[in-house]
């Protein structure tokens, strides 16, 4: 999955650093990331970065320290949408799930997921004074009335509902992504991730479900959630009552039909294939 790095690892701890020349500079414009791609994903230097800017006697924009990985650091800048360095440009983020390696996919994807906390926290939502980046933490703090803000991440469940040797299928409806997923839904409050289970099933198809069971869970800065995986049982036959708002599909797939996961990105897709190959390991032993 997005987070299977090994053996380097995401350090997300916040310092205040300034950027190295070899540190890597990442820059959003309207759900795009600035970046080279061929065969890999190549970021920004700050070194290419400045050299551009005093190229064209401009200033060079702040930065913020992201995280690290390995020995690199990350760090958030101001690349204006009409920035032209040569074999650099603005890729849409949904494109980079598909790209190479999988530590700057994480890293496209967490710097994204604070770029879009940094850019909707600029103003205290108590006073509406201007916040000011803490200097010992992740996190904006209010001169004027002291509210304190922290890094905003939705806890969402994604379900992969069984019965026998079939897992339900759905596509989502109005989406770019057109493959197969699994039902999914955001925690609301004042419920448990088992409750949203239960409940995004029968809102979404229609469903009533039993032996909910915890799987895996992981980040996903593409949408700011952090995904909490589980495989649940249906608990007596009924029709599936399709949400065309939310899914323009749901169907019943046999675990033969369920298709491979090349990717390797997503929990929903590594659910799919876990109960596949467990339903054929439960055959094998027949």
């Amino acid at each position: 999955m997005i987070q299977d790095i090994a053996p380097l690892k995401l350090n997300n701890a916040y310092h205040r650093k300034k950027p190295k020349n070899n540190s890597r500079m990442l820059g959003f414009f309207d759900r795009m990331i600035y970046l080279k791609y061929d065969e890999k994903i190549e970021f920004l230097t700050y070194e290419q970065w400045t050299d551009t800017r005093r190229e064209q006697k401009k200033e060079i924009p702040e930065s913020v320290y992201l995280f690290s990985i390995g020995e690199e650091d990350y760090f958030l800048t101001d690349i204006a949408a009409d920035t032209q360095i040569e074999g650099f440009a603005f890729h849409k983020m949904f494109s980079v799930r598909t790209m190479q390696p999988m530590k700057d996919v994480l890293a496209a994807a967490t710097a994204w997921h604070l770029y879009v906390w940094y850019r909707d926290n600029q103003f205290c939502g108590r006073c509406g004074k201007k916040l000011a980046h803490d200097t010992l933490q992740r996190m904006m703090r209010c001169p004027k009335c002291g509210n304190l803000v922290f890094p905003k991440i939705a806890p969402a469940v994604i379900i992969g509902l069984t019965d026998g040797d079939k897992i339900l299928m759905t596509k989502y409806a109005g989406r770019e992504y057109k493959r197969y997923a699994l039902i999914a839904g955001f925690t609301e409050i004042g419920e448990t991730a088992e409750e949203t289970v239960a409940r995004e099933v029968m809102e979404e198809v229609g469903l009533k479900v039993k032996n909910i069971r915890y799987y895996k869970s992981q980040p996903w800065g593409f949408d700011s959630n952090l995904l909490l995986g589980y495989f649940c049982d249906l608990a007596e036959k009924a029709e599936i009552q399709l949400e065309e708002e939310e899914l323009s599909l749901a169907e019943w797939v046999d675990y033969k039909d369920v298709p491979d996961d090349p990717e390797g990105l997503s929990l929903t897709r590594e659910m799919m294939v876990h109960f596949r190959k467990s339903r054929e390991k439960d055959h094998q032993n027949d």
